[in-house]
């Protein structure tokens, strides 16, 4: 998946959803912070495909919103496994959005690493099983 492309990836989201008014700031944009839980949830879905118990986030990467989301607009968020380490998942997710009252364009919105720790039921950090 590439930053740069000026196409959505191929493939199936692992979330797609319309953005609502209810999503909306003060400027008539959608939150950033609703697109940041979208990510969230996206990067555990990707990562508990190698962890189907409790994962945990641990860190995001800076996040630059290049393109504003408006309310109608459809958003995708595509996933990716980077790297599997010993007790953590990185999870690449890029978030598109289909512009849906204007040229009906999909534009690339953010991409952003999530970090993803298994733990067991006391919160506690569990080895992923290769």
């Amino acid at each position: 998946m590439s930053a740069d492309s000026a196409h959505p990836p191929e493939g199936c989201p692992s979330i797609r959803r319309v953005m609502m008014p209810r999503d909306t700031n003060a400027v008539g944009t959608i939150f950033g912070g609703v697109i940041l839980s979208e990510i969230d949830l996206a990067a555990a879905i990707e990562a508990q495909r190698h962890w189907p118990k409790r994962v945990v986030t641990v860190a995001m990467d800076s996040i630059e919103f290049r393109e504003p989301v408006n309310v109608g607009d459809l958003v995708s968020l595509y996933t990716s496994t980077e790297r599997i380490g010993r007790t953590s998942i990185r999870v690449r997710v890029d978030v598109w959005a289909r512009k849906r009252f204007g040229s009906g364009a999909d534009v690339n919105v953010t991409e952003a690493y999530v970090t993803m720790v298994a733990v067991d039921d006391d919160m506690r950090p569990v080895e992923i099983p290769r």
